[in-house]
């Protein structure tokens, strides 16, 4: 099986993912400024590691043996789940809302607002076991393929 991988996809990635590193950056110079500073702690610290996860799936990208139709559904749920959790903890983090995380100091805020919170929460991280599942895949098949060989 060939590769479908796209150079323009992985591309985006590495660009994608330097911009959410930089975007978790600039949180952490906010993070005293906002209403649950060990929240805005986690959204910088979401920025950045998600921006890392990015650039990484970016450079392995052309090792991905999935069809152009999987590899462009992996890419459209990675840069979706990493954008949506910085979104959520940042929302969190501004608001003080965010009961789905307690242990970050997350209190019940307006119904609308956890609402919000907790579908970006759910929905992002069934998007990042789906991308983490077809990646796998993915570079399975291209270590068994270069084993054939």
């Amino acid at each position: 099986m060939e590769s479908h991988a796209s150079p323009k996809q992985s591309g985006k990635l590495i660009f994608l993912g330097l911009l959410l590193f930089l975007l978790g950056l600039i949180i952490g110079l906010f993070v005293h400024n906002m209403a649950n500073p060990r929240m805005a702690l986690s959204a910088h610290l979401e920025g950045v590691m998600n921006g890392i996860f990015l650039m990484v799936l970016g450079l392995i990208w052309k090792r991905i043996l999935l069809s152009k139709r999987a590899l462009a559904i992996t890419f459209w749920l990675a840069v979706y789940g990493t954008f949506a959790n910085l979104v959520a903890v940042i929302i969190a983090a501004i608001t003080g809302s965010g009961k789905m995380m307690p242990l970050a100091g997350g209190k019940e805020g307006p119904a609308f607002l956890d609402g919000v919170i907790s579908f970006l929460l759910v929905s992002l991280s069934l998007c990042m076991v789906a991308v983490c599942i077809l990646s796998l895949t993915g570079i399975y098949k291209h270590i068994k393929e270069a084993d054939i060989v």
